[in-house]
């Protein structure tokens, strides 16, 4: 009908990221490397956090949705044998 229109903001619609890694990806490396911090006192594995963390904003920029893709791909049983 013409003149009936409803707006959706773009935050119904988009994931929610933390640092442009989506949200449970973010928590997980977070406390991954806090842990190893603080429960080996040393800072070895923190830059190998910062790299996932740089490589799962490069993943999350180029598709949004693909760790929850790749989770569910992962779920799936594999019906054809090779």
């Amino acid at each position: 009908m013409e003149g009936y229109r409803i707006p959706i903001h773009h935050s119904l619609t988009e994931q929610i990221l933390l640092g442009g890694v989506p949200r449970g990806i973010a928590i997980l490396n977070g406390t991954l490397a806090a842990a190893f911090a603080l429960g080996m006192h040393t800072i070895t594995p923190l830059p190998i956090c910062l790299v996932v963390h740089i490589v799962a904003m490069f993943a999350a920029k180029k598709d949004p949705q693909f760790f929850d893709c790749f989770k569910r791909h992962i779920q799936q049983k594999s019906y054809y044998s090779n």
